[in-house]
């Protein structure tokens, strides 16, 4: 039998999420046994209207039982319609895995399905997520996010990833990777993957701040102590670390970590072949302990990362020990 796809849609929602449809529609034409069906779906059904004013037919959520729902993101996050909310609650229970893509996060959080869930989402409402419901762990560094029953992707075209990842734990890698050339993605991301630059993702409400991370930025050799960036932006210690947790949404050893993960990706994705290189320009100071911090961060060690870089650029793939 086939498994029931649900988009589920309402006033405003990102048009873009209808993309990951699409990954679905191809698994079918690839796998020939049409494992999906694919339908709009809101909380009453008729005509729904998106943030870009194009208007959907749908049916209502029902009491039908549903294999996966994927929630789509508002292009403007507001309060969701009550009925909404209510249909979420009562469905979501009886469905094998809820999917929010991008914003809808929101949505699905203001429903109480993400308490306790590793989630992400926007990387520009990381923090609002954050606030709005502590109850969530959020990682907001991933392309997308799988605890359990449920899963969150980044934000925008991120939505395509994780779709391809739902229809890679359905039907294996294979079949995955046609659909992700079949959509012209030029490699199929993992949900490891930074969603956006560390640097604008942790961009602080203030100038001394920001000043502070791009002097870590350009100095990440260096030790970078919580004392050293204070007093570079003539801080106490003590109020420089409240203050930047407050307006990041990470502590400082955090943040250099993060900088110093994305400059070391990017080294090795530029054909840097010498991980020991790569970590003393980039601070890590050893292989171990960047090889910790990719594996913890993006699920796979720097060697990992350098290999699919060589494949990708059609070089010839070392064999790393």
């Amino acid at each position: 039998m086939a498994a029931r796809i649900a988009l589920v849609v309402f006033p405003g929602f990102q048009m873009l999420d209808f993309a990951a449809l699409t990954a679905f529609e191809l698994a079918n034409a690839e796998h020939g046994g049409a494992p999906y069906t694919v339908e709009t779906v809101s909380h009453s059904g008729g005509p729904v209207r998106s943030s870009a004013g194009v208007q959907v037919d749908t049916a209502p959520i029902g009491r039908r039982v549903y294999d996966t729902l994927l929630i789509a993101g508002p292009t403007v996050v507001a309060p969701a319609e009550p009925e909404l909310l209510a249909a979420l609650r009562r469905t979501a229970p009886r469905t094998r895995r809820t999917a929010c893509l991008c914003t809808g996060a929101f949505v699905a959080a203001e429903a109480g399905l993400l308490d306790g869930r590793r989630v992400t989402t926007h990387w520009a409402l990381g923090n609002q997520l954050r606030k709005q419901y502590p109850g969530i762990l959020l990682d907001d560094d991933k392309i997308f996010v799988n605890d359990g029953p449920v899963w969150t992707s980044a934000g925008m075209t991120a939505c395509i990833d994780l779709a391809i990842a739902l229809v890679e734990a359905d039907l294996g890698s294979e079949l995955a990777r046609t659909v992700a050339r079949k959509l012209v993605m030029y490699h199929r991301r993992t949900g490891g993957q930074s969603q956006f630059s560390s640097l604008a993702e942790m961009d602080g409400g203030s100038d001394r701040i920001r000043s502070a991370l791009l002097y870590a930025k350009q100095n990440l050799q260096t030790p970078l102590s919580v004392e050293q960036l204070a007093g570079h932006v003539n801080w106490s210690p003590r109020h420089f670390s409240r203050a930047f947790r407050d307006q990041t949404g990470h502590s400082p050893a955090k943040a250099i970590e993060k900088l110093r993960l994305e400059a070391a990706r990017s080294m090795l994705e530029d054909g840097h072949v010498s991980i020991a290189r790569v970590a003393a320009q980039t601070g890590f100071g050893d292989e171990e302990r960047m090889r910790r911090a990719f594996v913890r961060t993006l699920g796979k060690p720097p060697q990992a990362v350098l290999r699919e870089a060589r494949q990708r650029a059609g070089y010839e793939v070392p064999d790393f020990a």
